[in-house]
């Protein structure tokens, strides 16, 4: 059986997510495997044991709908990213597989070791993926060479190219019941608690609104809308017993929620080219998309409250397939 490592991106939730179903797999596939996760700290622990903890180079949120450029630019330290991609052993290993990790992935660069994605960016990426109308040729770069590798099994939506699986859906969410207790379920890291109060009461003074903020350290009511700190058990309850789903366009939550049988709609987040091709793929599917929550936005959601429907989707538990996949291809 082989030494794997394991590399994460740990900005945002979904990666590690992602993770917790995937890693126990790996578990059972490998004599010794070992888990890196980089990045700015997320919201969820990983309830396995971290090897490599490293600064990485990760994205921080801002509060009116994209990313902080300013902190992001700020967090990066660019001699620890070099001391950390040159200390990893990545030579030591049988076989590298990396979730949009740039630490790991551009040690083997540096050493020419194989480095396997298996990721979401890794299917944006492909030929058939959908994308936005508007090219982006900044974005799509740093996308494909932020964390490079040698091969790609990527997630998305649906099946665009060979080598493109749908969604790893939680166990913990495939075992769930869903019911509907008539709230909306609201996660859109990328504005602060004070807008989103704001916008979702000029919406409706009546709809309930469960908020999960990331700006946010304690629960606070304001009239119909409920904001919550970010915690993944309370946020899995309370997607399964939501009327629908109002949320970013990452990966991760979206499906789920389609999972669920939630009606959806997206708001993605500014100046994020992974989040527009996932919008555009959404829009594809029929998920209602929406620019922003300026007033001029609200219309589209007004209409999605009073007539947004779900989306029908077929997400089977293949990812323990995918994995032997994966290591039957790659390892010698």
């Amino acid at each position: 059986m082989p030494r794997i490592l394991y590399a994460i991106q740990g900005t945002g939730n979904g990666h590690l997510s992602r993770a917790r179903d995937i890693i126990p797999l790996l578990q059972e596939r490998a004599s010794h495997l070992d888990v890196l996760v980089s990045g700015p700290p997320a919201d969820l622990a990983l309830p396995f044991p971290v090897q490599y903890q490293f600064h990485g180079m990760g994205f921080v949120f801002g509060k009116s709908g994209g990313i902080s450029f300013t902190k992001t630019f700020g967090q990066v330290n660019a001699p620890a990213f070099v001391r950390e991609m040159r200390q990893l052993p990545v030579e030591q290993y049988d076989l590298v597989i990396n979730d949009f990790e740039p630490v790991s992935a551009w040690a083997c660069r540096l050493r020419h070791v194989p480095c396997i994605a298996l990721s979401h960016q890794s299917a944006v990426l492909t030929k058939n993926a959908p994308r936005p109308k508007r090219p982006d040729v900044v974005g799509r770069m740093v996308l494909r060479h932020y964390a490079p590798a040698t091969a790609h099994y990527g997630f998305h939506f649906e099946r665009y190219d060979e080598g493109t699986y749908t969604p790893v859906i939680r166990g913990q969410v495939r075992a769930l019941t869903p019911t509907n207790e008539e709230h909306y379920t609201v996660y859109l890291p990328a504005y602060d608690e004070a807008t989103l109060v704001a916008r979702l009461r000029y919406l409706s003074r009546t709809t309930r609104w469960e908020v999960f903020s990331k700006h946010s350290q304690k629960e606070a009511e304001h009239g119909n809308v409920r904001v919550r700190p970010v915690s993944g058990a309370a946020f899995t309850d309370s997607l399964a017993r939501s009327a629908g789903v109002l949320c970013g366009a990452g990966f991760e939550t979206p499906a789920e929620a389609l999972f669920l049988g939630k009606k959806l709609a997206v708001v993605p987040m500014k100046n994020q080219y992974e989040q527009a091709c996932n919008a555009a793929a959404l829009a594809k599917m029929g998920v209602p998309v929406v620019k922003g929550l300026k007033d001029k936005h609200l219309d589209g959601l007004d209409q999605w409250l009073q007539f947004g429907k779900p989306i029908p989707v077929n997400y089977p538990d293949e990812t323990a397939a995918v994995l032997d996949k994966l290591l039957r291809e790659h390892l010698k």
